[in-house]
């Protein structure tokens, strides 16, 4: 491994694992740290983190990429919709997500108008393209992208226009981390939390968990050495009996975080029950749209009915997302499951764990 210079320097990432290593060194157990991030999951698999640890700190991935948190009751009711005539905007790695017996791409391929975009404002300009078609957008995301997407609906507000609606599925981690913490089987001790998402609720949006539930979370960048800090800082709290908030990635996140892209948001979207996949249903986890804007909400819009107890797979994506287990536990994993031919969609979105797995720790 050989890092370049800045927050990939090898030299700097060695003398760390040797802190961490001093660190753990101290402490008589285990400790499983889990990151809540897609993009943390990718960086560690692709930087070979877990080689530079001590053998009692174990890493696990947890539901920190948004596609892979989807129900397949979702993925069917877009589908249906596409079915139904609606044009269907979406981002990339959605359209390869399997439901019970199909995806938005094999849909496509029936003849169906699915639309990839990469930003949320491509729905708009389909909408004023299409004006005798519905368009619905299909609203999945964390905090981060949270915001973009219901400018949609801003838009729509603004221009006027009627055949433009979003079907939400918005998840929020810090219910997540909280559920997570509740599951005893699970016995994480501390997390390790997300950069862009703090960069939304600020540093201060965990500090209820953290002292509720007596775990260290630490926000933390993407680069080999903020990864590797944010353990040693982690680590460091473990060994002194310690469990608080720390902020290892304060050139972006602030401690109130980004207050005006909230009260954006807050303009549209309300506290909501939310389905995760291999979760099920976290209390106060989602977002959904306020009355006075339902009819730019599919659900509403088109009375749709999403069953969101299929699971029909066996695939294990749902334990993969809790940290149960590692992606190679999965019988699936490499042999029926690979990228070009996904069983879940922690092997199709570019941020989920499998994904990870396959392409860097085969």
């Amino acid at each position: 491994m050989k890092y370049i210079d800045g927050f990939r320097n090898s030299e700097t990432a060695v003398a760390i694992s040797r802190q961490i290593k001093e660190i753990a060194s101290k402490i008589d157990r285990q400790m499983t740290i889990m990151e809540v991030c897609g993009t943390h999951t990718m960086s560690i698999a692709k930087f070979a983190i877990r080689s530079l640890l001590p053998e009692n700190i174990r890493l696990v991935s947890g539901p920190g990429c948004p596609v892979c948190v989807t129900p397949q009751g979702y993925i069917d009711a877009a589908i249906e919709l596409a079915e139904c005539g609606k044009v269907i905007v979406t981002f990339g790695d959605m359209i390869n997500v399997p439901g019970t017996s199909s995806s938005l791409s094999r849909s496509r391929s029936s003849g169906t108008h699915v639309e990839t975009c990469y930003s949320p404002a491509d729905a708009v300009e389909m909408a004023n393209k299409y004006l005798d078609r519905q368009v619905v957008f299909l609203a999945v995301g964390f905090e981060t992208t949270i915001g973009p997407v219901v400018s949609i609906v801003d838009s729509a507000l603004r221009e006027k226009i009627e055949n433009l609606s979003i079907f939400t599925t918005f998840k929020q981690i810090p219910p997540a981390m909280e559920a997570l913490s509740s599951d005893s089987e699970l016995n994480i001790d501390a997390f390790l939390c997300p950069a862009h998402v703090s960069a939304i609720i600020g540093e201060k949006a965990y500090e209820p968990f953290s002292a509720k539930y007596r775990k260290p979370c630490v926000i933390a960048g993407f680069e080999p050495l903020d990864i590797l800090s944010g353990i040693k800082m982690i680590a460091a709290q473990i060994s002194n009996g310690e469990a608080k908030v720390e902020n290892n990635y304060s050139r972006v996140v602030k401690y109130d975080g980004n207050p005006k892209a909230r009260e954006f948001i807050n303009t549209y979207l309300e506290p909501a029950d939310a389905q995760w996949r291999g979760i099920g249903n976290i209390p106060g986890s989602g977002l959904s749209l306020r009355k006075k804007f339902e009819k730019f909400d599919s659900e509403k819009k088109f009375g749709m009915k999403v069953d969101y107890k299929i699971n029909s797979s066996k695939c294990r994506c749902g334990d993969v997302l809790k940290g149960k287990i590692s992606p190679t536990e999965c019988p699936l994993f490499a042999k029926v499951c690979t990228p070009s031919n996904p069983s879940g969609p922690c092997m199709v979105s570019s941020e989920g764990t499998c994904s990870a797995c396959y392409k860097y720790s085969r």
